[in-house]
């Protein structure tokens, strides 16, 4: 076989790229190698005007209070010298650089020193990231109580602000210059509009900025989500681990990830690479798409608001008598069943939540398949995060992951308002097809994370032990954190009663992570932002529901909610004793399920004799099914507390 000349590589294949400074170049490699470019500029330098922050720095270098300097781009290094010398003297400046450890992520920010005739320290290999600048530091400079300033440019990276940090660094941010759109966003449209209309095959990303710039204007345009639909078709290639970063976390998928980041033989490696990627990802497209209309589908059927109105499960959210427990299990949809396990072999979590059908779909299913009293629509509480702006991703074998955490004043300042309402209803709609497809006397339970659980995440920016971060905000900057806290719950009440206009008859507020407060903690920073929550929600019950809350029942009980959860670190009868004369939900042990069937009896009775027959208790577990659960022990665990319940 004769090789493919350069010419012919992309074989005509109709090229997207998002090149600004280099938007010439880009165009003619992409025609050198045989490809149809379409190029939109997607941003443009804005130098920061009063930097205050680089003055600051100026003076603690000149001081001698900096020890190592990070420089991150060849051009916000210049940038920087060319603030700098509207307060020292470069003579001046450069002596002080040369006193400190200089290290550089690649070689423009060399080149950038060497005009001032510096050579860095250490000098990051290729492909020139973070990752590269933290492996060489490791190798033998200790940065434990170091003054280590880092240049930054466009967003803050936290990743390796965090990681710095962990070594016991003191960090100083230095912005230089931030990304805007371009002030002619009309290529940037068009390439849009051209994604969306299949007139893309393939598309080239060479830095982070350009991601989101992409997604803003489709956003504007109320083309997101067509975009991103019409993305699964088109090969997405990326120049190197920061810009997949910034891909993954806007839920983008990575066909190819350049060897080796610079430009030219990015273009050239994705030329030589893209023909049967592009076939590929068609057929992959083809083949979901036809899985997906394959899906039986589910009439409506007639719906009568009295019967779910009188169902056991709203008679207990109302305390009323009823004739016999309900029961409805935390996370019912999940990975223990096999129907489930099955769909999101082909569907990605995020995907799965976002349409509606499918949200749907597996909602009513776990309702079917198990007998319970109640469905709960699925969802994650998370997804209120994303129209925020901080960068979700939900990783394999991590879970949910905020890219950008939320951990300055001027980082909640910059927390994107928004209407749920708008831009998350995709979940209203899951919840109208939910509620139009469950039978009329089975009641659907909308839901949010408290705003504790959800700030938690914007500040810790993942699952968390110590919650170091968050309680270091909240006790450091009680204004900031009220400000947080402030923003969340707002933006929660509405999410919550737009999912009760779509159809939920009853909420749950999760607050999964308010166990690692004390009393005192919750009572100053949290209970006047959960009064304020409750007061919001006036059309349908709510169950408040946390973990390791053994401490805090009686502020639950005060901040609202018709039903207390209670998890299983609390006897039913002593919690229930505790907040009174209102509905309780709970709270069998979820590693139960896990045990044999005379077991599962024995602990279900257990509870049942604690609740004592009492109306108001709905049963359920103290926290969410396993994954390694069996779910014929799920079943039969409804099965006996329908049994036991009617007999009480």
């Amino acid at each position: 076989m004769l090789p493919v000349k350069d010419s012919e590589m992309f074989s005509g294949q109709r090229v997207a790229a998002f090149e600004s400074r280099m938007a010439f170049e880009m165009t003619q490699l992409i025609r050198n190698f045989g490809g149809a470019p379409f190029v939109a500029p997607s941003m443009r330098e804005v130098p920061l005007e009063a930097n205050s922050s680089a003055f600051e720095f100026a003076d603690r270098l000149l001081a001698g209070k900096i020890d190592v300097v990070v420089l991150l781009t060849g051009v916000g290094t210049r940038t920087l010298v060319q603030v700098l010398e509207k307060r020292i003297p470069r003579d001046k400046m450069v002596g002080a650089l040369s006193k400190a450890t200089l290290i550089a992520r690649g070689p423009k920010p060399i080149a950038a020193l060497r005009e001032l005739g510096l050579t860095p320290a250490i000098a990051a290999p290729e492909p020139n990231t973070w990752r590269e600048i933290l492996a060489e530091v490791d190798r033998g400079t200790n940065l434990n109580g170091k003054k280590v300033a880092v240049q930054e440019y466009g967003l803050p990276n936290s990743d390796l602000l965090d990681e710095l940090k962990k070594r016991g660094a003191h960090v100083m941010r230095v912005p230089v210059y931030r990304w805007a759109l371009p002030e002619d966003c009309s290529a940037l449209r068009e390439v849009v509009s051209k994604i969306c209309e299949n007139e893309m095959d393939v598309a080239l990303f060479t830095n982070a900025a350009q991601v989101e710039h992409l997604l803003q204007v489709a956003a504007e345009d109320g083309l997101e989500e067509s975009l991103r639909e019409s993305l699964e078709s088109v090969v997405i290639a990326s120049i190197g681990p920061v810009t997949s970063d910034a891909l993954r976390e806007r839920g983008l998928s990575i066909d190819l990830q350049a060897e080796r980041g610079k430009i030219g033989l990015f273009v050239r490696e994705v030329a030589q690479k893209c023909v049967p990627l592009v076939e590929a990802k068609r057929r992959g497209a083809a083949e979901r798409d036809q899985w997906l209309e394959s899906r039986p589908v589910r009439r409506p059927l007639v719906q009568d608001a009295a019967l779910w109105k009188d169902s056991p499960f709203m008679k207990a959210c109302r305390c009323e008598a009823a004739p016999t427990t309900p029961i409805w299990i935390m996370r019912q949809a999940g990975r223990y069943m096999k129907e489930y396990r099955e769909m999101r072999r082909r569907v990605k979590f995020l995907e799965l939540c976002k349409t509606p059908d499918l949200a749907a779909e597996v909602t009513i299913q776990a309702v079917e398949k198990l007998g319970v009293d109640a469905a709960i629509i699925f969802s994650d509480i998370l997804l209120i995060v994303e129209p925020m702006g901080v960068g979700l991703e939900f990783a394999r074998g991590e879970g949910p992951v905020i890219h950008r955490p939320v951990r300055t004043s001027e980082d909640v300042d910059a927390i994107r308002e928004f209407s749920p309402a708008k831009e998350m209803v995709f979940v209203c709609e899951a919840v109208k097809k939910a509620r139009s497809g469950l039978h009329p006397h089975i009641p659907l339970i909308g839901f949010a994370g408290a705003p504790f659980t959800v700030v938690s995440y914007l500040i810790e920016g993942k699952a968390s032990r110590d919650y170091l971060h968050t309680k270091s905000l909240m006790y450091r900057d009680p204004g900031a954190w009220n400000a947080l806290m402030g923003k969340v719950t707002e933006a929660t009440g509405a999410y919550v009663n737009a999912q009760i206009e779509a159809g939920a008859q009853v909420v749950q507020i999760f607050d999964s992570w308010v166990g690692c407060l004390s009393p005192d903690d919750y009572r100053e920073y949290i209970l006047p932002h959960m009064k304020r929550l409750m007061a919001r929600i006036t059309a349908a019950p709510v169950i408040h529901f946390g973990t390791g809350t053994a401490a805090l029942l009686e502020l639950m009980r005060d901040a609202g909610g018709q039903v207390i959860g209670l998890d299983w670190r609390v006897r039913l009868d002593d919690g229930w004793k505790r907040v009174g004369p209102i509905g309780v939900q709970g709270n069998l042990d979820p590693l139960v399920l896990l045990a044999d069937r005379e077991t599962i009896r024995k602990k279900t009775k257990e509870v049942m004799r604690q609740a004592g027959g009492r109306p108001g208790h709905i049963f359920n577990l103290g926290h969410g099914v396993l994954p390694q659960t069996p779910v014929d022990n799920v079943r039969a665990l409804v099965d006996m507390v329908h049994e036991m319940g009617r007999s009480q």
